[in-house]
């Protein structure tokens, strides 16, 4: 090959070369760009990922923790209701236990039951309900409790005796009529009190 072609050759060859070292280099640039690139996505994307499982995790811990608030409010509320009506329980006992005898105790609330029902009833003819072991003790107080009634609300009142009831003590004071009638049986007033002494009691038992 004469001098002049092997020239035109090698300049070609030399040529190709430094487009191809070119088009290396910028093939190796826009892969390392590329990775680059990639890898602040992915580095973006784990970090979006961490920060959402984060969220995710903090939210399930808040919601374990007010669920546990919750649950343990709801047992100690609970426990403070079985408490409270095991008091009642008690003092319903107790009550019972007062009623089933003849002490003076026991016949003066009895006497101040019948007296505060026919006055609210507002005196008059009136009829009283009583347990039977009762009827006896209230036959000795009938002049006193007609006279007191009488009273104090300035309505001649006359009591009767009427039919036995199934109660642990106290009274029902109706009308001679039927129309009028106060419960004021004890269970009755604890029904009626309950609200208010659970106040009291819950007071008494969680101070």
């Amino acid at each position: 090959m004469s001098s002049g072609a092997e020239k035109i050759v090698s300049n070609i060859i030399s040529d190709a070369q430094s487009k191809a070292d070119a088009t290396i280099q910028k093939a190796q640039e826009e892969t390392t760009a590329i990775l680059e690139e990639g890898k602040n996505k992915a580095q973006m994307e784990s970090e979006k990922i961490l920060e959402n499982a984060e969220k995710q995790a903090n939210m399930k811990y808040q919601q374990l923790i007010s669920e546990a608030k919750m649950n343990s409010k709801r047992m100690e509320l609970e426990a403070r209701e079985e408490i409270i009506e095991e008091s009642f329980r008690k003092a319903r006992e107790e009550l019972k236990k007062i009623a089933s005898t003849s002490t003076e105790e026991y016949i003066k609330s009895l006497k101040n039951m019948v007296k505060e029902a026919s006055v609210e009833i507002g005196g008059g003819e009136l009829v009283v309900l009583l347990k039977e072991e009762d009827v006896a003790n209230i036959k000795k107080e009938i002049k006193s409790i007609e006279n007191d009634v009488t009273d104090k609300t300035g309505q001649k009142t006359t009591i009767e005796i009427g039919e036995n009831i199934k109660a642990i003590g106290g009274a029902i004071v109706k009308t001679k009529n039927g129309e009028i009638e106060v419960n004021n049986t004890i269970d009755a007033r604890m029904l009626r009190f309950k609200k208010a002494l659970r106040s009291e009691v819950a007071k008494v038992l969680f101070k």
